[in-house]
C-alpha cells in the first residue's frame, strides 16, 4: 500500500460548447470539444491509521467536509471498498474557482485516482470514469485529459488527436457566474443556427492538426447568456484579439476567457498587459500556458 502520493489536476477549457436540449431528468444534451490546459491544482493524499476522511485547503472558502468534491471522491471509493484507514488530502488550488475550468472536478478526478492506486482497489480508468460520473458530469473527462469529444451530459467521451501547441493565455474578470442560473435562462431552441459552434468541423480540423482553422471555429452557446449579463467577458474576448489572438472565448459557462496565440511574442505582451493593468483592467486572474495532452494521470 502506498502511504504518500502527490498529484497533479489539470484545468480544462472548452473549445466548443453547444447544447442540444434539456432532458426530462434537468440535465442538458451537449456536445462540447475539451482541452487540458497547463495550469494545475496540487495535491497530496496521505494515508492514515485512524478512520475518516480530512481535508486541507489553502484557501479558507473551500468546504474542508463532504461538500468539497475530493470528500466525495474519496467517500466513494473507500465505502465501496470498505477501506479501514484514513485518508489526509491536502489541497492547493492555483486553477481559478467557479470559473469554468472544471477545477472541482479535476481534482475530484485526482483523488479518484490517487484512492485506487493507495488503497490497490484495481480499478481500470474506465470504471473509475463510470464512477466519476457520480460526482459532477465534468469528472469522467477530467480522468481521461487531453483533446475529447464530451457527449450526454458530458461523460460520453471520444478521444480526439492531440492539439497543436500554441500558448493559451487564460483570464478571469472579478466576477462570480452561477453555472445553474445560465443553464436555466439558455433557451437553445431559440438560437439562429450560426449561434450554434461546428462541433463537427472543428473536430475535423483538429484531426487535420490546423490550429488556425480550430481558432475561428471557436464557439460557445452560453456566451448567449453570459456575455449580455456581463459584458465585461466580451470586453476581454475583444481585448485578447487586439493583442493577437487567433482566437478567443469563454470557457464553460464562465466567466474565464482564453485567447488562443500562435505568436509566442503576442501572448507575452498580452499577458503582461493584462497582469499588470496597462492598458485594461478587466481580469483579476491572468495565467499563460500551453494545452496539456498527457493522458496519463500522476
Amino acid at each position: 500500500m502506498v502511504k504518500h502520493l502527490g498529484l497533479k489536476a489539470y484545468g480544462k477549457i472548452n473549445l466548443g460548447l453547444d447544447v442540444l436540449r434539456k432532458r426530462e431528468d434537468g440535465y442538458h444534451e451537449v456536445r462540447m470539444i475539451m482541452q487540458t490546459v497547463g495550469l494545475y491544482d496540487r495535491l497530496d493524499l496521505i494515508c492514515r491509521s485512524e478512520p475518516g476522511i480530512r481535508v486541507e485547503t489553502n484557501l479558507y472558502y473551500l468546504p474542508n467536509n463532504e461538500n468539497n468534491l475530493v470528500y466525495q471522491a474519496a467517500d466513494l471509493l473507500m465505502k465501496e471498498f470498505g477501506v479501514s484507514q484514513g485518508l489526509h488530502i491536502r489541497l492547493r488550488k492555483f486553477i481559478p474557482v467557479a470559473a469554468g475550468m472544471a477545477g472541482g472536478s479535476s481534482d475530484a478526478a485526482a483523488v479518484l485516482f490517487g484512492v485506487n492506486k493507495m488503497f490497490g482497489l484495481g480499478l481500470s480508468q474506465q470504471q473509475l470514469m463510470v464512477r466519476g460520473v457520480k460526482i459532477g458530469a465534468d469528472v469522467p473527462y477530467c480522468i481521461l485529459r487531453g483533446t475529447a469529444l464530451s457527449e450526454g451530459i458530458g461523460e460520453k467521451l471520444t478521444p480526439l488527436p492531440p492539439m497543436p501547441q500554441c500558448r493559451v493565455l487564460i483570464a478571469r474578470p472579478g466576477i462570480s457566474v452561477s453555472t445553474r442560473s445560465v443553464y436555466e435562462n439558455l433557451r437553445a431552441d431559440r438560437l439562429r443556427p450560426e449561434q450554434h459552434p461546428d462541433i463537427d468541423a472543428m473536430t475535423a480540423a483538429i484531426g487535420e492538426g490546423d490550429i488556425h482553422r480550430v481558432a475561428g471555429l471557436l464557439g460557445n452557446v452560453l456566451e448567449t447568456v453570459t456575455i449580455p449579463a456581463h459584458p465585461v467577458i466580451g470586453q476581454l474576448k475583444e481585448a485578447m484579439m487586439d493583442y493577437g489572438a487567433e482566437g478567443a472565448l469563454m470557457s464553460g459557462s464562465g466567466p474565464t476567457v482564453f485567447g488562443l496565440f500562435t505568436n509566442p511574442r503576442a501572448a507575452e505582451d498580452a499577458y503582461e498587459d493584462m497582469r499588470y493593468g496597462r492598458g485594461t483592467n478587466l481580469a483579476k486572474q491572468v495565467y499563460l500556458t500551453n494545452f496539456y495532452n498527457r493522458r496519463e494521470q500522476g
